[in-house]
């Protein structure tokens, strides 16, 4: 576990090694603000205190205590604090295979991985369910509890409210195109990658790419590239590189500019997360 202290503001970030490196953070926000970013995981949270606002599908969001907030893996979002006295609450971030898993044995869409169409839900029961969940993650032994816990309080939330999503077979010429680019942008994250570049690679003028790739992705190609160097920092600190070399790798002007970016989208330092990956629970 990694912690940090001030007058308004703390964080805990968990790395879970024996739920294969499941992430959990509990945290009390003031004036943090988190920049638009994406996970690969999902996140599941429980608004503990204040009131959290965040954007997501498209439009703002404000989850007030007691309130569960899911963001499907791969969408674009934020967060900052709805009220003065900021917010506090406790998240985990499972993986779309972990969801996956879980879905097998349902019904309807069995083998699929989840989409929650509600960005809050308000739901007081499944909210203390989780919230006693999380706190159980945070203990030490206990597995058989905690497996118990964390499989039935996802199953009961993926059948309550996930839907299974479903997306066109055939994609109108734009989109096939900025989803090339996008999947160019993953692949050469750490590579100065021009707007010219990205037009160019597919048959686009930079004007019309730009526009598109906004409307596509939720977000400008710059900002795109910064995600996607965060996405290799993150895989790349996982694996025990140091963190400057990761930030020069993945084509940060500096430790410090990544510094940067990575507290505005994970709510963490880099140094915060490595030392979280030092502990077990």
């Amino acid at each position: 576990m990694a912690k940090t202290e001030n007058v308004k503001e703390s964080t805990h970030f968990f790395h879970l090694k024996e739920f294969n490196g499941l992430e959990m953070l509990k945290a009390r926000y003031h004036k943090q603000v988190f920049s638009r970013h994406v996970h690969e995981t999902f996140c599941i949270g429980v608004i503990e205190e204040g009131a959290q606002r965040f954007y997501r599908t498209g439009r703002e969001h404000i989850a007030p205590k007691g309130a569960i907030i899911l963001v499907n893996a791969d969408e674009i979002h934020t967060g900052s604090s709805a009220v003065k006295t900021g917010w506090s609450y406790q998240a985990i971030y499972p993986s779309p295979d972990l969801l996956c898993s879980l879905s097998r044995d349902f019904q309807y869409g069995g083998g699929s991985v989840p989409w929650f169409p509600a960005a809050v839900v308000h739901d007081l029961g499944l909210s203390e369910q989780l919230r006693m969940t999380f706190h159980l993650l945070a203990q030490s032994g206990n597995i058989l509890l905690k497996e118990t816990m964390l499989l039935s309080s996802l199953a009961w939330l993926i059948m309550k409210y996930g839907q299974t999503h479903v997306t066109a077979q055939e994609l109108p010429a734009a989109e096939k195109q900025i989803f090339l680019a996008k999947e160019y942008i993953d692949a050469y994250a750490e590579n100065n990658i021009s707007l010219n570049q990205l037009a160019e690679l597919v048959q686009l003028s930079p004007w019309h790419f730009l526009r598109q790739f906004k409307k596509t992705i939720g977000v400008t190609p710059h900002v795109y590239l910064i995600l996607a160097r965060l996405r290799m920092a993150r895989r790349l600190l996982l694996e025990g590189n140091p963190i400057l070399n990761v930030a020069i790798r993945c084509g940060f002007s500096d430790q410090s500019h990544f510094n940067r970016h990575f507290k505005n989208a994970l709510g963490i330092t880099p140094g915060m997360f490595v030392r979280s990956l030092q502990k077990s629970y």
